[in-house]
Parts: C-alpha cells; sequence; structure tokens
C-alpha cells in the first residue's frame, strides 16, 4: 500500500504563536504525535509518505502516486479536514481518518465521504483496519472500549519530520486524567486511570530525538503529566542523570493539574529533570463555578500561593481560564485579569466556555435543551456554543475587555519580568548554542519591545535586572517575551471577530423580535 498521511492546516488561534513563528523563520509549533505514531503501526511494506500542511503542503505528485490517504484531526482543523476528505473520495483514493474530533464526532467524517473510520486508540483500532483492508472491505468504522497498554506504543516516526520547521517536538509520557472536570474530554477520550510508559521507553524516545539532532523544546504533551505521581516521580529519577549525562539538550514543558503545588518533591524532580515550563488548568479563581464543574482539585489550597509556590520553585506556569460557567457573577473577566496580575502568569490561556460533545457538561445541556445548534470552530474568536445562565452579550465583552487588557504590552512585560523574578534562578548547565531562528527572534525582540514600542526603557532596564540576577533563565524570558508578539497581534483578531458575531447576534434577536410584532393575534 501506498500512503499519503495528512495533518491538516491549523488556523490562527491562542496554540499557533503565529507571529512568533514568523519572527523566528519556524514554521509550525509542534509536529502530529499521534499521525507520526500510527506510521510506525503501518505495515513495513507500506511506502508512507508523510505532510505537514502547516509546515509544507503536499504535491499533485503525491496525490497521484498514494493509494491511501490517512487524516487526523483535531476540531479546530475541522474545514481543511472536510477539504482533504473530500479531495480524496473525488480523486478515487481510500480515504482514512482518526484522532480526537472524529473519535468524538464520527459523524461529520462520515458526511465528508471517509471510508475509514480508525476511532480511539491506534494500539487497539489500527490492527481492525489492517484486518479489514486485508478481507478486502470497502469501509468500516474501528472503535474499541479497551484502553491500550502504552509501554507497548512504538517510537514514533520523528524522521518523516522536517525538525527545522518547528518550535517544539512532542513526546508522550502518559494518557489519561484522574479527574472528572465536566468541562474536559480528556476522561472520554482517554479515560481516568492514568496509564504511563516506562522510564526506559522514555529514555530511548528521548534518544531517538538527541540522535536525530534535535536541540530545542520538548513538550511531553501528556494530559495530566503528574496523574499517576508515583510513575511520574520513578520516570523523573531516570531522567535526571540522562539530561545530565547528555548536558540538558532539551528544554522540558508539560500540562499538569494544578495540585502539583502539594508535591515538593515532585516539583524538585521536575525542575532537577529538565522542566522549565507546566500548563496548568486553573479556568477561574472563582470557588462556586470550579465547584460547579466538578473542579474540586482546585480548591482544596489557596489559588494563588499555589501558583507563587511552583514559580518560586523554578517553575513558569502558562495557565488556562474560562468564562462563562453556569451561576457566574458579573465581572468575571475582569477577577481572571487580576489573577494574572497578582501571580504574574504571562500567558493566561483566556476563553469562552464551550461544551465538546459528549462530555458530561455536553450531556447535561443537551437534556436542559441549552446547545446551541450546530459545533463550531473551538478558538477564542468563537462565542459559546449553548446558551448561559447570564446574557451571552454580557459575557462577551467582558472576554474582549479582558482579553485585550491582559496582552497589553507593557502589563505582559511587567508581569512577565514579575513572574520570572520569582522563579528559583537554576537550570542544568548545557552545551546548547543558541540557533539561527532564536537568534532571529531575540533580534526581533529587541528591536520591537526595546526600540519601536513605548515598552522601550521598561525592556532594558528588565532586560539587564534579569542579566544579572538570574542569568540561567535569561534564554526562558526572551522566549517567553518573543511569545508575547503572538498575543500582541492576535488580540486584534479576537477583538475583531467577537465583534462582529455579536453584531450578527444582535441583527438575528433584533429581526426575531420585528417577526413576533408581524404575527396576526389569533
Amino acid at each position: 500500500m501506498r500512503a499519503l498521511l495528512l495533518w491538516p492546516i491549523m488556523p490562527n488561534s491562542f496554540w499557533s504563536y503565529q507571529e512568533t513563528l514568523d519572527l523566528a523563520g519556524l514554521r509550525s509549533t509542534n509536529p502530529p504525535l499521534g499521525l507520526i505514531t500510527i506510521a510506525a503501526m503501518l505495515p513495513s511494506d507500506w511506502e508512507i509518505r508523510f505532510a505537514d500542511r502547516n509546515v509544507s503542503l503536499e504535491t499533485d505528485e503525491d496525490w497521484d502516486w498514494c493509494e491511501m490517504v490517512i487524516i487526523s484531526a483535531m476540531i479546530i482543523q475541522k474545514q481543511d479536514f472536510r477539504e482533504l476528505i473530500q479531495k480524496g473520495v473525488a480523486l478515487g483514493k481510500k480515504v482514512a481518518v482518526g484522532g480526537p474530533y472524529p473519535t468524538s464526532v464520527p459523524e461529520f467524517a462520515l458526511e465528508a465521504g471517509a471510508q475509514y473510520l480508525i476511532l480511539d486508540e491506534g494500539e487497539c483500532t489500527i490492527p481492525m483496519f489492517l484486518e479489514a483492508l486485508a478481507r478486502g472491505d470497502e469501509r468500516g468504522i474501528f472503535r474499541s472500549p479497551e484502553k491500550p497498554d502504552v509501554t507497548q506504543t512504538p517510537i514514533a516516526r520523528f524522521d518523516l519530520l522536517n525538525l527545522d520547521a518547528y518550535l517544539a517536538i512532542t513526546l508522550q509520557f502518559s494518557r489519561g486524567c484522574p479527574f472528572q472536570c465536566e468541562f474536559c474530554d480528556i476522561i472520554n477520550l482517554y479515560g481516568r486511570k492514568p496509564r504511563t510508559k516506562t522510564p526506559e521507553q522514555m529514555l530511548r524516545e528521548f534518544q531517538t530525538i538527541y540522535d536525530l539532532g534535535w536541540r530545542r523544546y520538548v513538550f511531553v504533551v501528556d494530559d495530566n503529566f503528574i496523574g499517576n505521581k508515583r510513575n511520574a516521580k520513578i520516570f523523573l529519577q531516570a531522567l535526571i542523570p540522562w539530561m545530565e549525562a547528555h548536558n540538558y539538550p532539551f528544554i522540558l514543558l508539560t500540562e499538569a493539574s494544578l495540585n502539583l503545588a502539594e508535591d515538593d518533591e515532585l516539583v524538585e524532580l521536575m525542575v532537577k529533570a529538565g522542566f522549565t515550563l507546566v500548563f496548568m488548568g486553573i479556568e477561574t479563581p472563582d470557588t462556586d463555578s470550579l465547584l460547579g464543574i466538578h473542579k474540586v482539585q482546585n480548591t482544596r489550597k489557596d489559588l494563588i500561593e499555589s501558583c507563587h509556590k511552583i514559580t518560586r520553585a523554578g517553575l513558569q506556569i502558562m495557565s488556562g481560564f474560562i468564562i462563562g460557567f453556569d451561576n457566574e457573577r458579573p465581572g468575571a473577566g475582569e477577577r481572571i485579569r487580576e489573577f494574572i496580575e497578582e501571580t504574574g502568569i504571562p500567558q493566561g490561556q483566556f476563553s469562552m466556555l464551550q461544551a465538546l460533545q459528549n462530555t458530561a457538561m455536553w450531556n447535561r445541556l443537551q437534556q436542559e435543551g441549552r446547545l446551541v445548534d450546530g459545533l463550531g470552530t473551538f478558538h477564542q474568536g468563537a462565542i459559546m456554543n449553548f446558551k448561559p445562565t447570564r446574557p451571552v452579550e454580557e459575557i462577551t465583552e467582558e472576554y474582549i475587555q479582558a482579553f485585550w487588557n491582559i496582552y497589553e504590552p507593557m502589563p505582559y512585560l511587567k508581569r512577565t519580568f514579575r513572574h520570572f523574578m520569582m522563579m528559583n534562578g537554576w537550570r542544568g548547565k548545557t552545551q546548547r548554542k543558541i540557533t539561527s531562528h532564536e537568534m532571529r527572534l531575540f533580534t526581533a525582540i529587541c528591536w520591537r519591545q526595546g526600540v519601536v514600542r513605548s515598552t522601550r526603557w521598561r525592556f532594558w532596564w528588565q532586560l539587564v535586572a534579569i542579566a544579572f540576577a538570574k542569568p540561567r533563565l535569561l534564554y526562558d524570558y526572551l522566549t517567553t517575551l518573543g511569545v508575547g508578539e503572538h498575543f500582541f497581534n492576535y488580540r486584534y483578531e479576537v477583538r475583531a471577530q467577537l465583534l462582529a458575531k455579536l453584531a450578527d447576534l444582535k441583527q438575528k434577536q433584533q429581526e426575531q423580535k420585528a417577526s413576533y410584532q408581524l404575527e396576526p393575534v389569533s
């Protein structure tokens, strides 16, 4: 079989870092780990070509060459995902799809024309798919309620990637999360019992990308890295000597729950292993909202003190915040902005609440008749897809204002400085050299923030202070300022999209009101 593996285009979003990538001369934040892992599961006698369409488009010759197209997608990629399916069908190719989006919403892929749906986790369903092909089946939907043993997962085909195009390479240690946040689809996709790889397995993956010459960020893309704390500690204890022996060749990032602050040993191990940044779903400082979505793990300790504790230990926090929970009090947007300022968190991934299909929240809202027809593409410029308990216009206006203010350049620079000055300045000694991409980015930052903008005096003063007080954090600090360039621009796009949607919403309301007034009285 000649198979063409495609990763659809990601539209601009919080996570795309498009402006930052452009400044650095990079093409994408990270590659599709799931798709290149599937590539490693396909038969050895298959011929494979791979195209990440965010890096470079496949060619007409690739389409002529292939017999089958395999496409993976997340919901934000739905437009390009549909078009790729339809193109494959129109060209007479076998089209197989998988990934989080078709797993959650299989009817979308079926309506677009896909013949094979390889859903859930590929370790279980790829063998089913291959058996169906061997039988000559023209179609099939392959699902499995079983959760695979990830210690048997093969090393992804990193050799298929154009490594020079990415900001970070992705690895995975665990799948699943022990918590039950109502709005989250992770427990539906991967379960509540975290499954972990072995330390030996992970070190082989680290060695693989090291041997390929990778020397930048490595994003450990777990749903919750500390979902199984015991196994996480065992892995970190094995990773530390490997990182030391290799002179800390990677800068590590991951996702973890805020209860990380309750385990000093785990925090220390993460820092010593080379982790520098952790994404945490804080969601909201409003305790009532946290209890309403069953995020009780964020109510056990003071949120601000938990953040400060993690930061002081040496980990930069990137956080997730959401507005629009049921029974939320007015002013939630401003309270989130104040929380971000008080904690000094540079990057707050701030969104309006969306109901993801088949989550506990989706099912509840469906029963209550509150879902809005149509499942939108979720990004910061999308209005909520259900009827909230306070006016959606009020929530949207609060969100626009808060998102705009959070990513004003001067407040961003000030809180980034406070965040890094709070941090323990330890970093493992490294022989990594600054790449041309990093030099391009740092030069652009100095020009934009240190010359062009009104931040110029603040920028140079802070830069000197960090260089003297926390010299080992200087790289991380400059990179965080570089990431800010994306948000400084993206907030304009978010505001324009949401104001247009608010205008459309008000127009529809006026039309409905007019139609009611014209209805004859019986």
